[in-house]
């Protein structure tokens, strides 16, 4: 989940859950369960987004938190069990989340959603996958309250079934995970956060400062900068894909992300050292959007003043800007691990999300560093390493899918997967070996 943990993170041992019961955090009876029902005359049968209706893009008469609605007309709708992925997030004061998270359960019961949806005083955050007319219907239900009657919804398609293999609904402390927390941070006061740009302006800005710079001819400080472009995310993510002329971030995990707070003019891996804070314009991006906001917040403490955000990430831009400024596919914290731009933009797409982009140089494998032409990560084949990384097809076949020598010799040691395919829980892998020796 963007800024909590990923489903493959990066030499985090896979957790998979194999119960589809929602997990809450405290064990208490909830009762006097609200239950408002969804608007029938919102179904699914009158539901566009333009992921899968590019044709209709100039049509729309109207937008409706990243999805149209088009009762008037004759095209097909997506199928009730076209599964999509859905996400979104709000920073609101919540009195009883408790209450609040009883209040969701009540409502998803018997309805098929899975994925991660995190609530606690600051707000909520969801990620979740499911058929189109029950993940479209818990949007609708949760817009009935006025909190949430204009939240921005990103939607992407999910090509085989559920992107998560269960649904966790709770309260957690953060709605994304940083070191010391962010419970301390005035999230609730958007002046307190960075200015967020609609994709058009955030394309705008990227455009003029290109332009700065080539009138400079290449003689243009650091010090002098007017625009510095941040990537709020991780560098396995950067791998895949990002925005020109975006720094990699030195980092492989958000809760230890330190852009700005060195109190050191020149260390290399923070693009932020040495700037002018009162003069620099700078753009933070992130997938969905969260995460900036998150440190715009700690960035506005430690005295930044020119602070803006892409609203609804680079998802949203995507959507609504297609690839323009923007290289390679987007990391996404799913099964799918990988979407091209045309996932989002309605352009016709590869199934998996493993478009290639062959005019692009940048994605290097992690073992020999040639380029690869699979914009997608896999999980070292070695349980206890599980490093996601980019690997050639060379690579993959001379290391049995691990991500060095040391790995092809550890003792719980999964076989390499073909195609677009996720490891499963170890004791499937452990129990067809030990069936094997049986047999033999």
């Amino acid at each position: 989940m963007e800024g909590g943990a990923a489903l493959f993170g990066a030499h985090t041992p896979l957790q998979i859950g194999s119960s589809l019961r929602p997990i809450i955090l405290r064990n208490k009876v909830f009762s006097q369960l609200r239950n408002r029902a969804f608007n029938p005359h919102f179904s699914t049968l009158s539901v566009r987004f333009k992921a899968f209706f590019p044709e209709q893009r100039k049509e729309r008469n109207k937008i409706l938190c990243g999805f149209d609605f088009y009762s008037h007309l004759n095209e097909k709708p997506p199928s009730d069990e076209d599964f999509m992925v859905v996400n979104f997030y709000r920073f609101v004061f919540i009195k009883d989340p408790e209450q609040e998270i009883a209040n969701h359960l009540s409502f998803l019961q018997g309805r098929n959603i899975h994925g991660r949806i995190y609530v606690n005083e600051q707000g909520i955050n969801a990620q979740y996958s499911g058929p189109s007319k029950d993940a479209l219907a818990y949007v609708e239900w949760l817009k009935e309250d006025h909190q949430f009657s204009d939240i921005l919804v990103q939607i992407s398609p999910a090509f085989n079934g559920h992107a998560f293999p269960q649904l966790k609904l709770r309260y957690k402390p953060s709605l994304v995970q940083l070191e010391g927390g962010i419970s301390h941070l005035p999230l609730l006061d958007p002046t307190m956060r960075a200015t967020p740009l609609a994709p058009s302006e955030w394309r705008k800005k990227l455009q003029a400062d290109n332009v700065d710079r080539a009138s400079c001819k290449g003689d243009c400080s650091d010090s002098n900068k007017k625009l510095l472009l941040l990537d709020v995310r991780n560098g396995y993510e950067w791998d895949i894909g990002h925005f020109h002329g975006a720094q990699r971030p030195d980092v492989n995990c958000f809760r230890r992300t330190s852009f700005g707070l060195s109190e050191s003019e020149l260390p290399a891996s923070d693009p932020l050292s040495g700037i002018d804070k009162e003069r620099t314009d700078i753009l933070m991006y992130c997938t969905g959007g969260i995460r900036c906001d998150v440190y715009s917040a700690i960035l506005r403490q430690r005295g930044f003043q020119n602070l803006y955000t892409l609203k609804g990430g680079v998802s949203h831009y995507l959507e609504s800007e297609g690839p323009v400024e923007w290289v390679g596919n987007l990391f996404v914290f799913d099964s799918r691990l990988s979407l091209p731009p045309s996932a989002y933009n309605g352009e016709a797409g590869t199934e998996g999300g493993t478009k290639l982009v062959s005019e692009n140089n940048f994605a290097r494998c992690y073992i020999c560093g040639t380029c690869v032409n699979e914009l997608r990560h896999r999980n070292c084949a070695n349980l206890d390493c599980n490093l996601l990384f980019l690997c050639c097809s060379s690579c993959v076949k001379e290391l049995r899918g691990c991500c060095c020598l040391e790995c092809t010799s550890a003792h719980r040691l999964r076989p390499v997967l073909p195609g677009h395919q996720r490891y499963q829980k170890w004791h499937i892998y452990r129990d067809a070996k030990v069936q094997s020796k049986l047999v033999a």
